[in-house]
């Protein structure tokens, strides 16, 4: 290559990792929004109980979650049927939409189905982006690249928060709207995976769903996959989605904010993603930092549901920890990328992070079991330990994928 050419390589590469990062961004806005909105929203519309806040609450952000799960499969399959370029445009498009249509909503079933919608559209985004970056970049340095997609991403939420806070919480919908749409503008100069193009021009079999469960081997390691992410969603989902009940429980001495734990959980994990992707890089391991990092998260999980008596600073600061401790979210979404071939990778990196989320559902049900049985304090520290215990035994079952060559394909026969 000469080195011109090598230069506007470099020039593509840049250009792709900065407008992957600025859609990791958005989908981070748009994705949270709900939650450091929830109870304002939801008192707007006419919910004022604070039990029927949380059930009504709960219920809208499942919806939405499904929606993610819905969308991570059918994006994932289009990523690697038509190409990945092709899921950046289409899941911009629908959550830009969804959002604004968000703003006008005036009771809690409209809210919830478009939440499904808006669910769809995020699922494409993070998946493709992913993809793009580790398909492109040099196998030494791509962690590098997704690392920087996740700490520039997850400044979405402290823009929601932010926004959400100065103007109110149908403006936030609206900026959510008009951030996708400044962002498809930016999608018009990216380009395909070389990856992706050598498989097009294959005859192998591309974004076959299916074949994840057809094979044993295969649908385990994927499963392995999702849940060694697990405990990262049920912080953020639960533990400071709704510390506002947490704080009830603990004796807080004033009314803890969602949104502001949300705005400190994400900063702590851009800190913590950044840490990880150069721990990663210096151990050139990715399954070391993990098991690092889920070791953390339960220390830092125990110090905030021990905080009898936090106030709001005492709060944050939990929240910053508890964000820098499950700032593994990069470097989880990498180990799933390169654990699977170019004709299923767009497939799983989708999928992956959109179950993960997804899981939600299931562990809200857990959660609740839990709470109706032993309290929400002890019910919290049951969820964290199990969730921390099958993320450590399914991390444990995947190879180490650091350096990995990705350019080869899937038997999916």
């Amino acid at each position: 290559m000469t080195d011109a050419a090598q230069a506007k390589a470099n020039r593509n590469v840049i250009f792709l990792v900065i407008v992957a990062s600025l859609g990791y961004f958005v989908d981070i806005y748009d994705l949270l929004i709900f939650s450091i909105v929830r109870v304002k929203s939801l008192t707007d519309i006419g919910i004022v109980d604070k039990a029927d806040i949380t059930a009504k609450g709960t219920f809208i952000i499942n919806v939405q979650m499904f929606g993610l799960l819905l969308g991570g499969i059918l994006w994932g399959i289009i990523g690697d049927k038509l190409g990945r370029i092709k899921v950046l445009f289409g899941s911009i498009i629908l959550y830009s939409v969804a959002n604004v249509i968000n703003s006008y909503v005036y009771d809690v079933n409209t809210y919830a189905l478009v939440r499904f919608f808006a669910g769809i559209g995020l699922a494409g985004e993070l998946g493709a982006g992913i993809t793009l970056v580790s398909e492109t970049m040099s196998k030494e340095r791509r962690g590098y690249g997704t690392m920087i997609v996740a700490v520039v991403g997850l400044f979405g939420a402290v823009m929601a928060n932010i926004v959400a806070k100065d103007f109110g919480w149908r403006p936030a919908y609206r900026v959510g709207g008009a951030l996708g749409g400044l962002l498809l503008l930016l999608r018009v100069g990216t380009f395909e995976s070389g990856m992706y193009k050598n498989a097009e021009d294959s005859n192998v079999s591309r974004g076959n769903f299916l074949s994840l469960f057809t094979n044993g081997k295969r649908l385990l390691k994927y499963l392995y996959c999702i849940l060694i992410g697990a405990p990262l969603w049920y912080v953020v989902g639960i533990l400071v989605t709704q510390s506002q009940e947490f704080g009830v429980a603990l004796k807080a001495k004033e009314v803890l904010n969602a949104g502001d734990g949300i705005l400190y959980t994400y900063i702590g994990i851009s800190v913590g993603d950044l840490a990880a992707g150069i721990l990663a890089q210096i151990t050139k391991s990715r399954k070391l930092t993990m098991m690092v990092f889920l070791f953390l998260s339960i220390l830092c999980v125990a110090y905030y549901l021990n905080a009898t008596g936090m106030d709001s600073s005492q709060y944050i600061k939990i929240c910053f920890l508890m964000g820098c401790s499950v700032g593994y979210w990069a470097t989880f979404v990498t180990i799933a990328s390169e654990q699977f071939g170019t004709n299923l990778r767009a497939t799983v990196t989708t999928t992956v992070p959109n179950f993960v989320r997804g899981a939600l559902i299931p562990i809200n049900g857990a959660f609740a079991f839990f709470k109706g049985h032993y309290g929400m304090i002890n019910a919290g520290y049951i969820m964290m330990i199990l969730l921390t215990v099958i993320a450590l035994f399914s991390l444990s079952q995947l190879k180490e994928t650091f350096g990995k060559d990705l350019n080869y394909m899937e038997e999916t026969l």
